[in-house]
């Protein structure tokens, strides 16, 4: 079995010191290690909740839009309300896709940002990014974080932590 730990990059060369020391030789060993090489970062988090769209120097956000958008959620109503509900639905996530992609230009410096990290909803994080006039980031090295809650800038902050962590891929060994 393989789990996924991320390290702060300062304190990677002692973690490892200290993961090699204690697993000399098994049962768990780094099978792969993954670092974001990147100083400038795009962040785009969609969920039906909200948004946050940022750029990152470093760890530093430059510059950074979180905001709420309603979408409404599904309903059990039958028949013509169903349908109604569902119109709704789809013309509020539209919505809340426009509202990203226009933070994004705004917020977000074309071509400065060496990497780009998203999160949350994944088809609306498709919707945003399908947007012609952010081909550009399409292009870039990504990490994605779906397993967020609703985009607000506590989750910003720890998804920016989460990016320019090392990501260390570690084999448990057998299952016992």
């Amino acid at each position: 079995m393989t789990r996924v730990v991320e390290v702060a990059p300062e304190r990677y060369a002692a973690w490892r010191e200290r993961f090699d020391t204690a697993n000399p030789d098994g049962p768990q060993r780094v099978v792969g290690v993954s670092r974001l090489q990147a100083r400038h970062l795009a962040v785009v988090l969609v969920r039906r909740g909200g948004y946050a769209v940022a750029h990152v120097d470093g760890t530093a956000l430059v510059a950074h839009k979180v905001g709420t958008r309603h979408v409404q959620s599904r309903t059990a109503a039958g028949g013509w309300s169903q349908q109604r509900f569902a119109r709704r639905r789809g013309n509020q996530a539209d919505e809340l896709v426009r509202a990203v992609v226009e933070h994004t230009l705004r917020v977000v410096p074309d071509g400065i940002p060496e990497a780009l990290v998203v999160g949350g909803d994944r088809a609306l994080v498709r919707e945003v990014l399908a947007d012609p006039r952010l081909a550009w980031l399409r292009t870039l090295p990504r990490r994605e974080f779906h397993d967020i809650g609703d985009p607000r800038r506590a989750v910003l902050d720890d998804v920016v932590r989460r990016a320019v962590a090392v990501q260390v891929t570690i084999d448990d060994g057998p299952a016992t």
